[in-house]
């Protein structure tokens, strides 16, 4: 097996399906040119200005100025370090992208901006994922940084509202990317996105985690706000965002949690930038957000979030079993335990039973109640159970936590309960985190529903930005990489590139490229 297919192999079938082959032999001639513009400038500019580690993290990690990077190659150098990287079609869903982290995994984007974006380009690109964030994997504890951040933002609960944006988001990436797209289309895909994201009710633990993470791992500086150094990897891949954020233009700020809180525009230059003190101290900020998560408080800060959030999470139950569904009505009650006040909490369905984040047997298809406080349920039989805050449950249970004829009392007066549901008690509340704790098993049920699909509409931009670059001038970059690698320029043949250059007014990278060899050749000596 290949370093890469040893990667995918040791995947779990949940996360390996949003993985794709590179596909090195596609990359087009002009691809590679677009890779060596940019690494190139980015290079020159950041031997100054980027943290210490970056120019020899290229090297450490894999990273060719020259040539798009082969993920084999990477992989050979990032086994030494604990990591590896695979393949992936532009934006996939941040659960995705931050479990894969939490496991070590660089999820790449396979596809490679074009010449018409070559400062920024708001799809994911091999130039983002690899130049920018691979390199600092050499330094250990940036790594474990990395790691980290992936299992928090793994583990904040995501809003309803917040799938709806990633699909916008998503969508106008492909459109801006897309050669063919009309200005009807991008048009529309401006406005669902705007659309989207005036239907936000509130920032949910995952759009803060994001926040923390744009500002740290994608927009990061380090040092001090006088003298600053960049690291994160959207300064890194981007040549106008690497001159502009050290300009006086941008406001640089002490790097605290609380940059959880300021939004960002993917859509423009960044108005200010967060400068940690060193790579440990991006430990301090994390350890600061999450605290603030439902995942470490649990209790009945957890069940309002996951209520409100209207999205699958799940609760982490004394004795270790765990519930994924929609919370969806919490009873309020007496103090049972620190932080938790709840007399119930009722789950629609389906719910998934685990412990120790492996299912147990087929999702449950109806609702789930837990009942909180010192509760002895029967395994089988006619029940009644009294509770903190005046409750009394009764019913029969059936087994496995199975009840039927389920009834609730508080304070004398009915409550409103399903009459067949799971059953269970529990003494506290420790977790509530987001998505199911057995994500495998979830997928193996329900992937089929996910809304996240291949996408005819990024394979038509893919195939449409091959289709854009004509044969006669792919030969003209394949023939002067050629001369290039192999010494073999001449002052004439470059000049005669140039000309033929001339029939592709558009293409402007060529003419370039052209135009850096020609100094650097000597003519021909004349003949007597």
């Amino acid at each position: 097996m290949t370093p890469t297919e040893r990667a995918i192999a040791g995947l779990p079938p949940h996360l390996r399906r949003y993985v794709v082959g590179q596909d090195y032999a596609a990359y087009t001639p002009r691809d590679h040119a677009v890779w060596r513009h940019v690494l190139r400038r980015l290079t020159a500019h950041l031997r100054d200005v980027a943290h210490p580690r970056y120019l020899a993290g290229l090297e450490a990690t894999g990273i060719d100025v020259e040539r798009i990077p082969s993920l084999d190659e990477m992989n050979r150098k990032l086994e030494r370090v604990g990591w590896s990287a695979v393949a992936v079609r532009g934006f996939i869903p941040p659960a995705v992208f931050t479990e894969l982290q939490s496991r070590r995994v660089l999820a790449i984007a396979a596809d490679i901006r074009t010449h018409e974006h070559i400062e920024y380009t708001p799809a994911p690109d091999i130039v983002h994922e690899s130049a920018g964030h691979a390199p600092f994997i050499a330094d250990p504890t940036y790594a474990g940084y990395l790691r980290r951040a992936g299992e928090v933002g793994f583990r904040a609960i995501a809003s309803a509202e917040d799938q709806a944006v990633f699909e916008a988001i998503r969508n106008l990436s492909v459109v801006k990317e897309d050669p063919a797209a009309s200005e009807a289309e991008g048009r529309l895909a401006e406005e669902r996105l705007a659309a989207a994201a005036a239907s936000v009710r509130y920032a949910s633990e995952s759009t803060r985690a994001s926040r923390l993470y744009w500002w740290t791992a994608e927009y990061g500086l380090v040092g001090t706000p006088e003298a600053p150094r960049l690291y994160g990897a959207g300064l890194l891949s981007s040549i106008g965002e690497a001159v502009h954020c050290l300009t006086p233009a941008v406001r640089k700020l002490p790097l605290t949690a609380a940059c959880a809180d300021v939004a960002y525009d993917i859509t423009r230059m960044q108005p200010q930038l967060f400068v940690a003190r060193d790579f440990d101290q991006l430990f301090e900020v994390l350890d600061a957000f999450t605290a603030t998560l439902s995942w470490r408080r649990g209790g009945d800060h957890g069940l309002d979030e996951a209520r409100r959030a209207r999205t699958v999470n799940h609760l982490v139950l004394s004795g270790g079993r765990e519930l994924s569904g929609k919370v969806v009505e919490r009873f309020p009650g007496e103090p049972v335990a620190p932080g938790l006040a709840t007399a119930l909490v009722r789950l629609e369905g389906p719910v998934l039973v685990s412990r120790g984040g492996r299912a147990e047997g087929r999702p449950w298809p109806g609702e789930v109640v837990v009942a909180f406080g010192r509760a002895a349920i029967p395994e089988r039989g006619a029940f009644e159970v009294a509770l903190p805050g005046d409750v009394v449950l009764s019913g029969f249970a059936v087994g496995g936590g199975e009840v039927v004829h389920l009834r609730g009392v508080r304070g004398g007066r009915p409550m409103e309960l399903p009459s067949w549901a799971l059953l269970f008690a529990s003494e506290d509340l420790r977790s509530v985190a987001g998505g199911p704790a057995d994500p495998g098993a979830w997928d193996r049920w329900f992937g089929e529903l996910s809304s996240f699909t291949a996408g005819e509409g990024e394979a038509r931009a893919r195939a449409r930005k091959a289709a854009a670059l004509p044969p006669r001038l792919a030969a003209l970059y394949a023939e002067l990489r050629r001369l290039r690698e192999a010494g073999e320029a001449t002052p004439e043949r470059l000049l005669a590139i140039r000309d033929a250059a001339a029939a592709f007014p558009d293409d402007w990278l060529l003419r370039r490229e052209v135009e850096e060899l020609l100094p650097a050749v000597p003519a021909a000596p004349a003949h007597l």
